[in-house]
């Protein structure tokens, strides 16, 4: 069996050391959706969700979770971000949620953009948990990295 990263000889976790890993330009992009009944997408295409702005609120906190990400991953190392961005867009089923971070570092980023659209997600069910309760936080997903010792990754098309 190979020896796991995040394993020492004795089968206790540990975080990884990359003190001699070189320092690379890092992206990371990952996705999620909240899917939602079609009164409650009425309701954020009218802005008439009583909390306020959810697609606002969404995006705020999403920069703030990418942010906080080696505060809430037990194993993850705190990052130098330079740039976090979330797009949240009305679809007909609900919300889409796009992160984007970005990093000098030695590690990479993936956990911040995952992290960043998780907490989106869960912001925009806050927002609208008043409306209905039944909504699915979903397809919590990498789309792409660049950088790094094991190269890039871009997520393969649906259907192909």
């Amino acid at each position: 069996m190979t020896q796991l990263s995040h394993v020492d000889e004795h089968g206790r976790v540990r975080m990884v050391d990359t003190g001699d890993k070189q320092i690379t330009q890092r992206r990371a992009v990952a996705s999620a959706r909240v899917l939602m009944n079609q009164e409650t997408v009425s309701a954020l295409r009218e802005h008439r969700t009583p909390k306020g702005d959810p697609l606002e609120a969404a995006r705020l906190a999403g920069i703030m979770g990418a942010k906080r990400t080696a505060d809430l991953i037990p194993l993850c190392h705190p990052l130098p971000l330079t740039h976090v961005d979330v797009q949240a867009t009305v679809k007909d089923d609900g919300v889409l949620l796009t992160a984007e971070a970005s990093t000098n570092a030695q590690t990479g980023v993936e956990m911040e953009a995952l992290t960043a659209v998780s907490i989106a997600a869960l912001t925009v069910y806050d927002m609208c948990k008043a409306l209905e309760k039944g909504m699915t936080i979903t397809e919590i997903r990498l789309e792409s990295k660049t950088g790094g010792k094991s190269g890039d990754y871009e997520r393969e098309p649906a259907g192909a």
